[in-house]
């Protein structure tokens, strides 16, 4: 669905973006700081049971979102939504690739939207925004009554994890949408047609590639030109290695973490994918679409992916191809965790600037967004898990959807996740550059953990960045 755009001349912040844009290389290479709109609080109408967060009613609303594999189809929901709710004023939905690139230069004019889903490469450094003030607190969002019952307030829609994941220095700065969850997915009829079982064990796993090679198929391909799709299976056995010890140790900046034993095993159960050829050629060179179009066209048997995967190949994967993800093998006979853990968090982060024209509305969007209504669509459109309670029962889910909430179900406890990619976005870069060169061959194990703890270390030590803990 699109909607249509209102708006027949230029508004302020339409001009303001033409001027900004033009003069993006240089503000790009500024920190952001807080500055422009002084009337961004003013901006409130009055507080009723309609209108519980006090929305102006003759606002327009501003929303960028990052357009990539769930679609725009829920936040143009979610704006159709609000626009009943306030028939007075109209909603500018854009959905953009490069969040950071798009955006940063308004941050930095004090001109922000009212909305952005800062998700995808090249996000906006929302740690950096949050330790500058420019992200609104979301606190009254959370506690104004839900959409779908007035009794009930909105942060006891959102499933466990939610609220924390958003949490930074005590304040809700930002809620995901997406509960997320990373495995390996193949294809069942594929592996049905040539009798493989999935394996259980990585020994069980480098065994299969053996066999895949020789039915003519390229046993992995993964997203080279984006190297944390392939960081997440690597960081999945490291923590079933080494336990949540580890996994709170690496987001600590704790001194040797990279390279104590259970990360130097998990990077070298990966290096092995390359040194026994188990990898497709040409991956490293391939998009996030390159590669994910040669696994749903039968030239690869794994890939590494979050659960949004399905969604985002439904409109190019064969029928009768039945994706499902499962979890990453077991790579030790000791390893902490069980077979089954997961590495899982909710993501698609949403944020109200702190300097947006109306803020009120950028709130009560959320509120819309996070409804049942919505939500149910995003299962639906996206095939993807929500994270709004109840939002997925009664959908007929498809296989990918199905495997994914099994998945989740046989977890149980041993769900696990990283923050530091949240945290300290130069340590994530360090990381995702590390693990390019790893899976090209051109560095070891050993050099790869040694190269990262370096970049984590620097992190540690410089006293400007804000440090989280857990």
């Amino acid at each position: 669905m699109t909607l249509p755009h209102p708006r027949t001349t230029p508004t302020r912040r339409t001009l303001l973006r033409g001027g900004a844009a033009a003069g993006a290389a240089g503000l790009l290479s500024g920190c952001v700081t807080a500055g422009g709109s002084d009337d961004a609080e003013s901006a409130s109408g009055d507080v009723t049971d309609d209108n519980p967060l006090g929305v102006p009613e003759d606002a327009d609303l501003e929303v960028v979102m990052f357009n990539g594999g769930y679609g725009q189809a829920y936040t143009e929901h979610a704006a159709e939504v609000y626009e009943a709710r306030h028939p007075d004023a109209a909603v500018d939905h854009q959905g953009v690739q490069r969040v950071g690139e798009t955006l940063q230069p308004r941050f930095v004019a004090g001109e922000p939207p009212d909305v952005v889903d800062n998700t995808g490469a090249g996000r906006l450094d929302i740690a950096q925004l949050a330790a500058s003030g420019q992200l609104h607190d979301l606190a009254e969002l959370l506690d104004a009554p839900s959409l779908d019952d007035p009794a009930v307030p909105v942060r006891d829609t959102l499933l466990p994890g939610v609220v924390e994941d958003g949490t930074l220095d005590g304040e809700v700065v930002f809620l995901n949408y997406s509960s997320v969850l990373w495995g390996l997915w193949y294809s069942t009829s594929l592996f049905e047609s040539h009798g493989w079982a999935y394996p259980r064990t990585w020994d069980d796993m480098l065994a299969l590639c053996e066999e895949i090679k020789q039915a003519g198929i390229a046993p992995w391909t993964w997203q080279g030109k984006y190297p944390e799709y392939m960081v997440d299976p690597l960081q999945s056995l490291a923590a079933k290695v080494g336990g949540m010890e580890l996994v709170k140790a690496i987001d600590n900046l704790e001194p040797g973490a990279w390279q104590q034993d259970a990360m130097l095993t998990a990077a070298d159960g990966i290096h092995r994918l390359v040194t026994g050829g188990h990898i497709m050629a040409g991956s490293e060179a391939l998009s996030h679409t390159e590669a994910q179009n040669a696994w749903s066209n039968g030239e690869a048997a794994f890939i590494p992916c979050g659960s949004w995967l399905e969604g985002e190949q439904q409109g190019v994967t064969p029928e009768g191809f039945d994706m499902v993800m499962a979890p990453v093998p077991d790579l030790t006979a000791s390893d902490a965790m069980p077979f089954g853990a997961l590495q899982g968090s909710s993501s698609e982060s949403f944020l109200v600037p702190a300097q947006a024209a109306n803020p009120r509305g950028g709130l009560d969007y959320l509120r819309c967004l996070f409804s049942l209504d919505v939500a149910r669509g995003f299962a639906e459109t996206a095939k993807a898990l929500p994270v709004v309670r109840g939002a997925t029962d009664g959908v007929e889910m498809s296989t990918g959807l199905a495997s994914v909430a099994d998945a989740v179900e046989a977890a149980g406890e041993h769900v696990f996740g990283y923050k530091y990619r949240t945290w300290y976005a130069p340590l994530a870069k360090a990381v995702d550059d590390a693990t390019g060169e790893l899976l090209a061959g051109r560095v070891d194990p050993e050099a790869w953990a040694d190269r990262i703890q370096s970049a984590a270390d620097d992190v540690a030590a410089d006293d400007s960045v804000t440090k989280y803990e857990r």
